[in-house]
């Protein structure tokens, strides 16, 4: 006989096959031998009492009975090299899901990328870790793969309102991921394993007749009537039918051009702040009620209150990760973080940033829908000149912001630029500090510990979403005006993540399919 069952036990007992398989047997009360073969299908972790259970949902195969084979996860190569054509612009999870779902489709993806490829973008980022500077488009945030490359590569979505996400963790593991995030509850691809999943999906589009292009920066668009005939690239252009607009969030020179360009924009709620960084042992005692279990992993976190009318809250929570420094340009001081996929890092961080409304821009206000990438980058401009030099970020102990202190010194950091004590309290906005302090104070309730010296604040943390939407039809998913061309991903305003972008671009691809009949 198969079944599915659903059983709890102990973090030991589910890292042991033998243990496993025994408790198996007790829950469906039969004989050890008579568990002929079992498959977990789901996992995840129940910390919420002393007694921590991993919850398992298992299919077994009783008595004489053999589970199916696991499905063999295969992507369907076809040749679109004289198919119609859909250029994307940008290479980040939503251009190359989109790109994807294209040959699926029967059309030909063309991606243009202003960053360089995989390989070659590492070596600027170790540039950057350096100290040694930063390439405007080569860097964590531009690149191949986009910002998620080397953002840790959670996938942490699993909500099907706007797509199919199974499909999106069938794709990755096609092309190099470990089948386990399909079954994880918190699943994540880490930042060392995700540049060669990305590569392979290139190899992918170009084997089956895409192109990719690289260092290729849209600078201007050219129209006719309604219609975008060409994506300008400095001295260079493509022709075009059809546009995938996959800009990431960062791309301010973008956003400037289609302003310019005369492109409808909205301006639009965003979230900014600062990231938290703990010893990873602090948050396994807080997180594990002091166990210290070697079959648990790094322990994570997820927080969120109400301070004046607006959320903060934690974002991008990397156990057993780095932060890393996230600016796109010079005079500016943007972090983020990451972890790699072992998690085994002495550090754990996380944004904890607070929601900011349009209402919120309104010393900005002069530039219109273009207020919040003002307020963003006046944010920026703010730690980077109470930073450091070059890529040394502005830092606190936690316990010395909430209460309006300079830090004398501080703790060890991931932060490789390196790190220097600044009165973060006196010099960020006070719509960000104030809240952040009465936040920060409500999670050290929560977690006894979170707010204390152990703890540090790190600036900034300006690039959670992007303040800047492109109005699109939504149902065609069209541009408003632009019959043609199709704004996704976090860069145009409808997604936050990695499977979220992913989804959206692959619905852009099948918008323009439908359209075409194809």
């Amino acid at each position: 006989m198969i079944q599915t069952i659903s059983i709890q036990v102990s973090p030991k007992i589910a890292s042991n096959d033998f243990l496993l398989k025994k408790s198996i047997a007790e829950q469906l009360r039969i004989q050890m031998t008579d568990v002929h073969e079992y498959r977990i299908t789901k996992r995840s972790i129940d910390a919420r009492s002393r007694n921590i259970k991993v919850n398992l949902s298992v299919m077994v195969a009783a008595g004489n009975d053999s589970l199916l084979p696991k499905e063999h996860l295969v992507f369907d190569k076809k040749d679109v090299s004289l198919c119609p054509e859909v250029h994307i612009v940008g290479a980040g999870p939503a251009g190359l899901f989109a790109a994807l779902r294209l040959i699926e489709l029967n059309l030909k993806p063309i991606v243009i990328e202003q960053g360089k490829n995989v390989s070659e973008r590492k070596k600027d980022i170790a540039r950057l870790n350096l100290n040694q500077g930063c390439n405007p488009l080569s860097n964590y945030c531009f690149g191949e793969g986009g910002a998620g490359t080397f953002s840790d590569g959670k996938l942490y979505t699993r909500s099907k309102k706007k797509g199919d996400n199974r499909r999106v963790f069938e794709l990755f593991v096609i092309h190099g991921a470990k089948s386990s995030i399909l079954v994880d509850a918190h699943p994540h691809l880490g930042s060392d394993k995700l540049p060669d999943i990305i590569a392979n999906m290139r190899k992918t589009i170009i084997e089956c007749g895409g192109e990719v292009h690289f260092d290729k920066q849209v600078t201007d668009f050219e129209f006719s009537g309604n219609k975008l005939n060409k994506l300008i690239c400095g001295n260079d252009y493509f022709s075009v039918e059809n546009v995938i607009l996959a800009m990431g969030h960062s791309a301010r020179p973008l956003y400037y051009a289609l302003h310019r360009a005369g492109i409808e924009l909205e301006s639009k709620a965003c979230a900014m702040g600062v990231r938290v960084e703990h010893p990873q042992e602090m948050i396994n005692k807080i997180q594990y009620h002091g166990n210290v279990l070697k079959e648990l992993p790094a322990a994570s976190y997820s927080l969120v209150h109400q301070v004046e009318g607006r959320g903060v809250y934690s974002f991008c929570m990397c156990p057993g990760g780095i932060i890393v420094p996230s600016m796109t340009a010079e005079n500016q001081t943007v972090v983020n973080g990451m972890s790699n996929s072992r998690r085994n890092s002495p550090f754990a961080n996380s944004g904890m940033v607070v929601e900011l409304q349009v209402q919120d821009f309104a010393d900005f206000k002069e530039h219109n829908e273009l207020a919040g990438l003002k307020f963003q980058e006046y944010f920026e401009t703010l730690a980077f000149q109470n930073g450091g030099q070059n890529q040394v970020a502005p830092a606190q102990r936690i316990s010395d912001f909430v209460r309006n202190r300079i830090s004398g010194d501080l703790s060890e950091t991931s932060y490789l630029p390196g790190l220097v004590s600044s009165p973060m309290h006196f010099w960020m906005p006070e719509i960000i500090s104030k809240r952040l302090q009465e936040g920060l104070k409500f999670f050290d309730r929560q977690m006894h510990g979170f707010a204390s010296s152990e703890g540090k604040i790190v600036g900034v943390e300006s690039r959670s979403s992007s303040p800047v939407r492109i109005p699109r039809d939504s149902e065609r998913l069209s541009h408003i005006r632009i019959s043609n061309l199709y704004p996704c991903g976090e860069g145009a305003g409808y997604a936050g993540g990695i499977v979220s972008s992913a989804i959206d671009g692959m619905n852009c691809a099948e918008a323009i399919a439908q359209k075409n009949k194809i």
